[in-house]
């Protein structure tokens, strides 16, 4: 690393990590947006008059007694449904436009959609709450296009690379909290309008930081020698993309084994280089269950939130707004418990590669079987989480806030990890953006249980909690085959 250029690369991690920690993921903060506008009565005038929390009642802050409003609450969680489908499905589409227009023209949409969506909410009020059926999904898809754009940074760092980009995934998750500073400057008398106008002001500092901080192609990996980018960048852009395109080239050689390493010529292995092959393989198809079932459960959970809280609280609005409140600090964890995860992999593989000359395994084997610890964790912290948030006992949910936080923020480091080990290199970008975007359709499923708890189950939600608590049991299903697989093979492991 040119010491000239280490000042502007640590401005670089640092303003990439403050853009992630404070706009990417803030969406994962519902809760505490849904407490705001419930008391600006937005869609509460579908509240029946026996149901609805009145003006006067709503300003109190200390009303209990009140029945829940069944129609307000579906309207809020459909709008979570629509913007965290759209926070996976996206991962693919906005994937391409990164790799095919670079990194200058993905982070100016990305700036538009965001600006676009803080200033949509900005100027919305209980008239105009549809609005948020467009707002949401755009600073989500806005927020996921800084995520990738910021996932490169890693390059910069040579070996430290891998904790880098687990970093910037735990602020992913922890900018969750954002949405609880909005709640508490509202308390504070900060009107809903001041704060996202706030947001839509930062797109300036977003403009400065893609010209000046950032390249306008790609960071290769690895870097070529005296490599120059941003405010250090003298060379032409044209130059610059030739030296990403020729680092490409050794990158598969740099972090990955090779695919003629990892499989011998033959023409049966040949056969399972295809995407498909790997699309429709069983490993793939138990990973995508595993993903999809944990991450029903949070996104159920964090949209529902509100509405758990009122209940459980018995309507009274100053305790539903504490618990709101302990749940967004405890999203703010998520960027210390993220690296942890890969620390385990990491320490793991190590061990296994010691063992790999007595064994015989291949690298490939080693790699694999140092995610089945990681993946049998994740499955036992959500299946804890899943229980303390079936339990109607209000004070338990603090418990259920740490197991949730610390769930999430394994799962999705989890799921890349596996898939860069799991599966070929050069599959790795389309086999990631598939299994998210169908993971997404999985999840669109939170809508129809909350309808059918808040509808036929009367707001009774023990029944659903037990048949998802029971499809939870079945996701340690993926790392047994996957343990399974390691034990029964002393070369690199098959596809089946």
């Amino acid at each position: 690393m040119a010491s000239q250029g280490l000042p502007l690369r640590v401005a670089t991690l640092l303003t990439g990590l403050l853009e992630c920690l404070g706009f990417a993921g803030v969406l994962f903060g519902w809760a505490s947006l849904v407490f705001v506008f419930k008391t600006e009565h937005y869609f509460e005038e579908l509240c029946e008059p026996n149901a609805g929390l009145t003006g006067n009642a709503t300003l109190t802050g200390n009303v209990t007694g009140q029945t829940d409003c069944k129609a307000q609450d579906e309207k809020f969680s459909l709008i979570f449904t629509l913007a965290s489908f759209m926070n996976n499905f996206m991962t693919f589409p906005t994937g391409y436009i990164f790799d095919r227009f670079k990194t200058t023209v993905a982070r100016l949409i990305a700036i538009f959609l965001y600006t676009t969506a803080t200033l949509t909410i900005a100027f919305t009020s209980a008239e105009s709450a549809l609005l948020l059926f467009l707002a949401m999904p755009m600073l989500t898809v806005g927020g996921i296009l800084f995520l990738i754009t910021n996932l490169q940074v890693g390059n910069l760092f040579g070996k430290h690379r891998s904790t880098i980009i687990t970093l910037y995934n735990g602020a992913f998750d922890s900018s969750s909290a954002v949405f609880l500073v909005i709640k508490l400057l509202y308390e504070q008398g900060v009107s809903l309008r001041a704060s996202f106008l706030f947001f839509s002001v930062f797109s300036v500092w977003h403009v400065g930081r893609t010209f000046l901080l950032l390249p306008r192609g790609h960071i290769p990996y690895p870097l070529p020698p005296n490599y120059r980018y941003g405010l250090c960048s003298g060379k032409d852009s044209r130059e610059e993309e030739q030296k990403t395109v020729e680092s490409k080239e050794l990158e598969g050689q740099s972090e990955f084994v090779s695919p003629k390493e990892e499989f011998p010529d033959s023409g049966q292995q040949k056969e399972l280089h295809s995407f498909w092959s790997y699309a429709f393989s069983r490993r793939f198809a138990w990973h995508l269950m595993w993903l999809s079932m944990i991450q029903l459960w949070h996104y159920l959970f964090i949209g529902t939130l509100n509405s758990l809280l009122t209940t459980l609280a018995k309507g009274d609005r100053a305790l539903v707004s504490i618990y709101t409140n302990a749940f967004a600090i405890t999203q703010f964890f998520g960027v210390l418990c993220a690296p942890w995860n890969g620390l385990l992999m990491d320490q793991l593989k190590q061990r296994y590669q010691k063992k790999a000359s007595k064994t015989g395994f291949s690298a490939s084997a080693v790699a694999l079987c140092s995610t089945v610890p990681s993946l049998a964790l994740t499955s036992l912290l959500c299946l804890g989480f899943a229980l303390c948030a079936s339990v109607p006992v209000l004070p338990l949910q603090y418990v259920t806030f740490i197991l949730q936080v610390i769930s999430r923020s394994f799962l999705y480091g989890g799921n890349a990890a596996f898939l860069t080990l799991a599966f070929p290199p050069e599959h790795f970008g389309k086999i990631f953006g598939l299994v998210m975007a169908l993971s997404a359709i999985v999840s669109l499923l939170q809508f129809p249980i909350f309808t059918f708890i808040k509808g036929p189950l009367q707001n009774d939600p023990f029944y659903v909690n037990v048949m998802l608590v029971l499809v939870t049991l079945l996701t340690f299903i993926h790392p047994f085959l996957v343990y399974r697989e390691c034990q029964g093979k002393e070369g690199p492991p098959t596809i089946a």
